[in-house]
């Protein structure tokens, strides 16, 4: 059987299968004595290693053995879970994904594991597991044609507390790995019991000499429901229909050939096709999936975005023409586009949690190193972001949260001679509000010394004595984000908080998002980053600066208004107006952009009030085009630092807007 053409199919889910034990391996350190959780861990196991061992990476299945038996005998009460078992096998984790890394970038997947293979024979004390060997040829030799031995095995084997089952199992008829798939099968039945047959053999379910259905007979204290989910577990298992047997049909199938025993199979497999005819119509298409390569999905995207430019192209053309039939056809055109566009959208989310994964053992490695004891409680990780800005997350998020371990959280001893409990807690939280996303990483430590900030700010010439003495708290801990700005004492690899800030805002700031820090002395901080839902494509309202057209951002906009010009008030040197009881600043765009005049000034003025965090302004315009959705260009290398722009677009007149950036107008 050609592999290489399954490739993808196995570094996506031995990714997802090595995540997976992270993340239970993280949950036993939490609590040693559930079993259910080694259970799970060992499936996870089990599956990685069949894949591995059928795809040829010998060495990744190997190692996924060694942990197997010492997982075995975790679950069988031979070993203790302790924090020494618990880094082994942390260890092996690393050069799993180090191993799977290799082979997505074209390697070998060979990596020396030597010792860490030592370290897990160590732990297990010399009592190994039966080989996969061992256990084929046990497999090959129960799946023989013996019915008096099985009567007789099952016979006894209900006097002494077992059921007997026959299990008739389907694979999906698109299962592209058959012969995997049987092996994890028979992997996940002998946790719980024992094959005492297999039709056909497993000889011919290892050549896959068999199209999508297999029977095994199987001894087992497990019910049968509960078999059930479990082998419904494995990947690509469309259906298993579980019956026990009793004596009086194994009496009459004692000298049962071969050649009728298929028939049956064959018999059994159409009662059930027709059992599940009524319930695979509606409810298992419902979960089918298939996986879509990202660039494929941006290629869509792109396609999409000139559809949306054409889009307000033909809008233009059938307003000038006035024609009723093209007026009617565009309006159905933009609903139709409309769904696509939502459909599209909805294909590129996926949730935080793709990220959020990734830090729980961040954290517990690099709270041991420190000699803090940190609990990372994450709220919110199924909250969904679109997949590019998913990419670009990760890396803030990590140097935020090795800030906060470092210089948030406290030693033990001081949090204790504080009164604090010895374990910091960490709080990572996703949520949508509006058309953003927020993610905040908060800690319950030391807080922000904004006194230490000033001296700091003081010293590197980032404000003056006269500029310190006027600074809010919130204004103060925004000095953080200064290039360069460092309160550490001693440059670490895991950095003083406020090392490398300024790379992060400017990271989160070029995703069209903001982020903010909040502090109280001895309780804690709070950073707050706000996120589009996607980049791509957004709704603004057009605005004309004298012949020029701007976009603004609808998440920014609070709302529009058009004010008398004696309405505008003066105070401390800043043109203001009164909104709702508020004293909000004017930003005349006129100005900002040095526009040439070629218009006479009204004696009303069009205002659009935009917000950012609890601020405000009032970005004065010359009149309003309307609401209306734009695709997000680039301006490119060269114009990357333009004040107050980020990007730009193309209108269905062929004119191109520029996109104000409300954040750094505001500021």
């Amino acid at each position: 059987m050609e592999m290489t053409q399954y490739l993808d199919i196995f570094i996506e889910e031995s990714k997802e299968h090595l995540q997976a034990i992270n993340q239970q391996v993280l949950l036993l350190e939490k609590s040693p004595e559930e079993l259910s959780i080694v259970n799970e861990i060992f499936r996870s196991a089990h599956t990685l290693k069949g894949m591995s061992a059928t795809m040829g990476y010998e060495d990744l299945a190997n190692l996924t053995h060694c942990m197997e038996n010492v997982l075995d005998a975790i679950r069988n009460k031979k070993i203790t879970v302790t924090t020494q078992v618990l880094d082994v096998l942390f260890t092996s984790l690393d050069h799993l994904e180090a191993m799977v890394v290799e082979i997505s970038e074209g390697g070998s997947g060979k990596r020396d594991v030597s010792e860490t293979v030592r370290d897990l024979e160590a732990l297990e004390k010399g009592e190994m597991t039966k080989s996969v060997a061992h256990k084929a040829d046990n497999r090959a030799e129960l799946s023989q044609s013996f019915d008096q031995y099985e009567k007789q095995v099952i016979l006894q084997s209900k006097e002494q507390g077992f059921h007997a089952y026959e299990l008739s199992i389907s694979l999906r008829k698109d299962c592209i790995l058959k012969a995997a798939r049987v092996y994890m099968v028979f992997e996940v039945i002998e946790q719980i019991g024992e094959i005492i047959k297999s039709i056909p053999s497993v000889d011919m379910l290892e050549a896959e000499q068999f199209e999508s259905d297999f029977k095994l007979s199987i001894l087992t204290k497990e019910t049968g429901e509960e078999l059930k989910q479990r082998i419904m577990k494995v990947s690509e298992v469309d259906e298993v229909v579980v019956s026990e047997i009793n004596t009086e049909r194994l009496n009459d199938s004692v000298h049962t050939e071969s050649g009728h025993s298929a028939e049956k199979i064959n018999a059994a497999n159409e009662t059930k096709k027709d059992d599940s005819s009524s319930s695979s119509a509606g409810g298992s298409a419902a979960g089918k999936t298939i996986r879509v390569n990202i660039e494929r999905l941006d290629q869509l995207m792109n396609l999409f975005e000139e559809l949306v430019i054409d889009r307000g192209r033909l809008e233009e053309i059938s307003k000038m023409l006035k024609s009723a039939e093209l007026n009617e056809t565009v309006e159905r055109m933009s609903r139709v586009s409309g769904d696509l566009q939502n459909i599209i959208l909805t294909m590129r989310m996926v949730p935080v949690e793709q990220v959020f994964n990734r830090f729980p053992r961040m954290v517990r490695g690099l709270a041991k190193d420190l000699g803090k004891n940190v609990n990372l409680e994450i709220v919110g990780a199924e909250t969904e972001l679109d997949r590019t800005v998913i990419d670009e997350i990760g890396d803030p998020l990590v140097h935020l949260l090795r800030n906060s371990i470092d210089h948030g959280i406290e030693k033990p001893s001081v949090r204790s001679a504080s009164g604090k409990d010895e374990t910091g807690t960490i709080y990572l939280r996703a949520y949508h509000s509006g058309n953003h996303v927020f993610i905040e990483i908060e800690d319950d430590g030391a807080g922000i010394n904004r006194q230490k900030v000033l001296e700091k700010a003081l010293e590197n010439g980032i404000i003056t004595k006269e500029m310190s003495e006027n600074l809010t708290d919130k204004q103060c801990f925004e000095l953080l984000f200064a290039s360069g700005f460092s309160t550490a004492e001693v440059i670490s690899d895991i950095s003083g908080r406020g090392v490398g800030l300024d790379v992060v805002k400017n990271k989160i700031e070029s995703l069209g998002g903001s982020i903010s820090v909040d502090s109280t002395a001895g309780y804690g901080t709070i950073f707050s980053i706000q996120l589009p839902l996607t980049l791509s494509i957004m709704s603004v309202m057009l605005v004309e600066v004298q012949k020029e057209k701007y976009a603004i951002p609808l998440s920014s906009i609070i709302e529009t208004a058009i004010i008398k010009k004696e309405e505008i008030l003066s105070a401390h040197n800043q043109k203001v107006m009164d909104f709702r009881g508020r004293v909000v600043p004017l930003v005349f765009m006129k100005e900002i952009f040095e526009v040439p005049s070629a218009m006479e000034a009204s004696e009303y003025v069009p205002v659009v009030v935009v917000r950012k965090g609890d601020k405000m302004a009032a970005l004065v315009v010359d009149s309003f085009i309307g609401q209306q959705e734009i695709v997000l260009k680039s301006l490119g290398q060269y114009l990357s630092s333009v004040f107050a722009i980020s990007g730009a677009t193309i209108l269905g007149d062929g004119q191109v807007a520029l996109i104000l950036d409300c954040n750094a107008l505001i500021k």
